[in-house]
C-alpha cells in the first residue's frame, strides 16, 4: 500500500474516531451523577461509535458498492450490541460492590448498617482490597468507641465519686469553721487538728486525681534507672509503717530476695505504697500483711497478700478500674480516698511494661506486680 494512501486512511479514520468521541464525551459530562451501570454503559456506546465512525469513514473513502457498505455497517451495529451488553454484564458485580462499599462505609459513619449478603469474591481486585481495609477500619472504629464508652462512663462514675467524697469533709470543714468563729468549742485545738487531717485528706485526693489525669492522658514522664527492687519495697514498708502501727496491722515480708530492676523510682515507690496502703486499710486489727518479691522467668514479682476476708468474684476484674472501692469486705473506711489507688497503680505498672493482678486467698487477697527483670 502507497504511503499516501496509509496515510489518508489513518487520518479519515481518526477524524471520524475522535470527532464521535468528542461528542460523546461532551454527553458524558452529563451523566457524571448518574448509576455507575449506565456510566459503564455509556462509556461503551462512545467507543464502540468512535470505532463505527472511523470504519464507516474509511470505507466510504474506499469507493466500496454499497453492498459492502451496507454489510460493513451491519458488523459495526452486531458489535457494539454485543459489546454494550458484555459491558453492562461485567458492569453488574461491580455496581454490586460498589453499593456494597457504600453500605459499610455507611455504617462507619454511625448510619444504620447494611444487611449482610453472603461472602463472595470481588469482581475488581482493588475493590476487593478496599472492603477488607474497610472491614478493619470498621473493628478498629468499633473498639475505639467501646474504649470511648468505658472512658466516659468511668469519667462519669469518677465525678460522681468525687463529688459524694467531696461534699462530707467540706461539710465539716465548714461546721468546725463556723464553730470556731462563734467560740463554741471548749477545745480549740483539738478542732485545728480535724481540720488539718481534713485538709490533708483533700490534699492527697487532689494529688491523686492529678496524677491519674496524667496517667490516663498519656503524660506520664518516666525517668528509669537500675535500682533494687528490694531497697524499694523496703522503703515503702518504712513509709506505711506508722499507718499499720496505728490501725494494729502487723507488716512482714516472705521470700524477699535483691533484684535489680530498670523503672522509675519515684513513681514506682509511689506504686506500691499505694498497694500496702490500700492492704492496711482493709485489713483488720491484729491482721498481717505479708510482702514478697521473688524472680519468675523473666519477671520480677512483687506480691501484697492482706487479710481483707476476700473479694466477690463478680467484683475481681474491677478491682483497678477507677472509683471502685468495693463492698462488703472492702467497704471504704472513713480515711479512705476516693478509689484512685489502685487505679494509679496500674496505670503505672503498664507504663513500666509491667502487669498487675489480684486473687483470692481464702483469708485475703494477693495481689502482684509482675515487672521486665532488670
Amino acid at each position: 500500500m502507497p504511503v499516501r494512501d496509509f496515510a489518508l486512511i489513518c487520518l479519515i479514520a481518526a477524524g471520524g474516531g475522535l470527532g464521535v468521541t468528542l461528542l460523546g464525551l461532551l454527553g458524558l459530562r452529563g451523566l457524571r451523577n448518574r448509576s455507575l451501570s449506565v456510566a459503564l454503559a455509556a462509556m461503551s456506546v462512545v467507543t464502540i461509535a468512535g470505532m463505527a465512525a472511523g470504519t464507516v469513514g474509511v470505507s466510504q473513502a474506499m469507493l466500496l458498492s454499497s453492498h459492502d457498505l451496507t454489510v460493513v455497517m451491519v458488523v459495526c451495529a452486531v458489535s457494539a450490541v454485543l459489546a454494550i451488553g458484555v459491558a453492562m454484564m461485567l458492569g453488574r458485580p461491580v455496581v454490586a460492590d460498589v453499593r456494597a462499599l457504600r453500605g459499610t462505609a455507611r455504617a462507619l459513619g454511625g448510619g444504620p448498617p447494611p444487611p449482610a449478603p453472603p461472602r463472595q469474591v470481588s469482581a475488581v481486585a482493588e475493590l476487593a482490597e478496599l472492603g477488607r481495609e474497610l472491614e478493619r477500619a470498621g473493628v478498629q472504629l468499633a473498639e475505639s468507641r467501646a474504649r470511648e464508652r468505658a472512658v466516659e462512663h468511668a469519667r462519669r462514675e469518677l465525678i460522681a465519686w468525687i463529688s459524694h467524697d467531696l461534699r462530707t469533709p467540706l461539710a465539716g470543714l465548714r461546721a468546725m469553721a463556723e464553730a470556731l468563729e462563734d467560740g463554741l468549742p471548749e477545745d480549740p485545738a483539738r478542732y485545728h487538728r480535724r481540720i488539718r487531717t481534713e485538709v490533708d485528706r483533700l490534699s492527697g485526693m487532689v494529688d491523686d486525681l492529678f496524677e491519674l489525669s496524667r496517667i490516663q492522658a498519656g503524660a506520664l514522664k518516666l525517668s528509669p534507672t537500675r535500682v533494687s527492687l528490694y531497697d524499694l519495697v523496703a522503703d515503702a514498708m518504712a513509709g506505711t509503717e506508722e499507718l499499720a502501727r496505728s490501725r494494729s496491722v502487723r507488716m512482714e515480708g516472705e521470700d524477699m530476695v535483691a533484684v535489680p530492676v530498670r523503672v522509675d523510682g519515684r513513681e514506682m515507690s509511689r506504686a506500691l505504697t499505694n498497694l500496702l496502703v490500700n492492704a492496711i486499710r482493709h485489713t483488720p486489727s491484729d491482721g498481717t500483711v505479708a510482702v514478697g518479691v521473688r524472680t519468675a522467668a523473666d519477671e520480677v514479682v512483687v506480691s501484697v497478700t492482706d487479710a481483707c476476708g476476700g473479694i466477690p468474684e463478680e467484683d475481681l476484674p474491677r478491682v483497678f478500674d477507677t472509683g471502685w472501692r468495693g463492698t462488703h469486705a472492702r467497704t471504704p473506711s472513713p480515711a479512705g480516698g476516693a478509689g484512685l489507688g489502685l487505679a494509679i497503680v496500674r496505670g503505672i505498672v503498664e507504663a513500666h511494661a509491667g502487669r498487675v493482678a489480684v486473687a483470692n486467698t481464702g483469708t485475703g487477697c494477693r495481689f502482684e506486680v509482675r515487672l521486665p527483670a532488670g
